[in-house]
């Protein structure tokens, strides 16, 4: 397993490259300088205090890896299929670790290549999505891991009476071993339920929230589940905090991300960040990304109180597939975005193009070359073409995708979150906006306990719809 760094490279960032109209120059950088040294700073000092225990994941976890793993051993021997019952970071750390580190249609494998069972997240409450599932697994042979921290979420809870109902129905009295609990250690719900009825259970860090959760017994249990090295994930995470100790902006690589997009930001109105991976192992890392950066930064107020409404849109794009729907925009678009490109040196297959089609000679030159060649030539021709235009680029180029510098990239985007939000001055850590969404829905429902019956009668004052506005 290649264990080499992954390497931020930022130079169509900067005004050197782009030249100053559009780009950052290093004097900007060196004016944040002391700013970023307190980030770093105040950082390291929260570790493993608050919401911030998601920086010992790579430390503490021994006994807890060896469990998992002796679990998942387990759930490979007696199971078909895995199916986990969450959302948000509850889904997409594991959605995006198994797309990176298994083969890309790993389902569709027969069982001996495969090694484990099949993986299904699902992470939304489309009825016809359940139904679905429903008929492509056979629950007698299928294990469900149900993750959510409070036991309260609606989607997943909702998913859960419906699985126990039919495993109740299908399996009979040995319904609960089909069924992992990965929840808080006290509170809520699910922990009630996992010892009433002697689910495996598997703890989430009250110091560790959802979208910081991909480290913690919420990503590796399925990553281990379908064989992949959680092991050296967490060794991966571990090497990227050693290189992010630092106060220096140039040498710690989260650092110095999070004082450019801060820039962007503040200072320049960029309020877009485009993730585009050049490998389609990676093309859930940018969903992953996207809720990572949304809902930490997303803030209406710093930590004083004071109006703020801060934050980047993130987008998530795919190359090469979006070099053809979205990077005219990016071209000749608004100058709001800015674009990091995901780059492998190494792929785990060498695919060559065959000679042949002599008579056209714009196609009969690609004959000899790889796919491999093709797909980096497609990623600098992008970086070129976005560069012409005075539009900001980085690549984050990792030397092979693996369980180890999958665990740096996720370590990665987690400090720079963290220490973008100290420059921002906001809590990075909590999603008021999303908690509102949740006790409306919940009022809709008929939820009769007090905040949201609250709620429902201030729903009930809303401005009433006009006829003519519907068409």
């Amino acid at each position: 397993m290649n264990k080499n760094p992954i390497v931020l490279d930022v130079n169509h960032m900067m005004a050197d490259t782009l030249g100053f109209q559009y780009g950052i120059s290093r004097g900007q950088v060196e004016e944040y300088a002391p700013f970023a040294a307190a980030a770093n700073q105040a950082v390291q000092h929260a570790r493993g205090t608050g919401k911030m225990g998601w920086t010992e994941l790579p430390y503490n976890q021994d006994e807890i890896v060896a469990k998992i793993e002796k679990v998942a051993a387990r759930v490979r021997e007696n199971f078909d299929t895995f199916v986990v019952l969450g959302i948000g970071g509850s889904a997409l750390g594991p959605i995006a670790v198994q797309q990176a580190l298994n083969h890309l249609h790993y389902n569709d494998l027969p069982a001996e290549k495969r090694g484990g069972p099949r993986l299904f997240v699902e992470d939304n409450i489309d009825p016809e999505r359940m139904r679905a599932l429903l008929d492509v697994i056979d629950v007698k042979h299928t294990c469900f891991n149900v993750i959510t921290k409070s036991g309260a979420t609606a989607e997943t809870m909702s998913q859960y009476l419906t699985i126990s109902e039919l495993l109740k129905e299908e399996v009979g009295e040995k319904w609960a071993d089909h069924i992992i609990a990965t929840t808080d250690c006290e509170k809520g719900n699910l922990i009630k339920l996992a010892k009433e009825n002697g689910f495996e259970l598997f703890f989430i860090p009250d110091s560790v929230g959802g979208r910081f959760s991909e480290l913690c017994p919420v990503g590796l249990v399925p990553a281990a589940v379908c064989g992949i090295d959680i092991r050296a994930m967490l060794e991966g995470a571990a090497a990227m905090d050693e290189r992010c100790k630092g106060d220096d902006v140039w040498h710690n690589p989260a650092l110095l991300e999070a004082v450019l997009q801060y820039i962007c930001m503040e200072d320049m109105g960029v309020n877009m960040n485009v993730t585009m991976p050049y490998a389609d192992s990676l093309k859930y890392m940018a969903d992953w990304f996207c809720q990572l950066w949304a809902e930490s930064l997303g803030k209406n107020v710093t930590r004083k109180g004071m109006a703020k409404n801060c934050g980047q849109t993130p987008v998530k794009a795919l190359g090469v597939t979006d070099q053809h729907s979205q990077l005219q925009l990016y071209t000749e678009g608004p100058y709001d975005k800015t674009i990091t490109l995901l780059k492998v040196e190494n792929f785990r297959a060498e695919s060559p193009i065959p000679h042949g089609c002599e008579a056209f000679p714009d196609v009969a030159f690609l004959g000899g070359k790889s796919l491999n060649q093709l797909i980096e030539a497609e990623r600098q021709g992008t970086e070129y073409a976005l560069m012409k235009k005075g539009r900001m680029s980085q690549t984050i180029i990792l030397p092979e995708v693996n369980a180890h510098t999958i665990g740096q990239l996720i370590y990665f985007y987690e400090m720079a979150t963290a220490y973008a939000g100290e420059l921002l001055d906001i809590d990075a850590f909590n999603q008021p906006g999303v908690e509102e969404s949740k006790i409306a829905s919940y009022a809709v429902l008929g939820n009769t306990s007090e905040k949201y019956a609250l709620k429902a009668a201030e729903m009930a004052k809303r401005p009433a719809e006009k006829k003519e506005y519907i068409l």
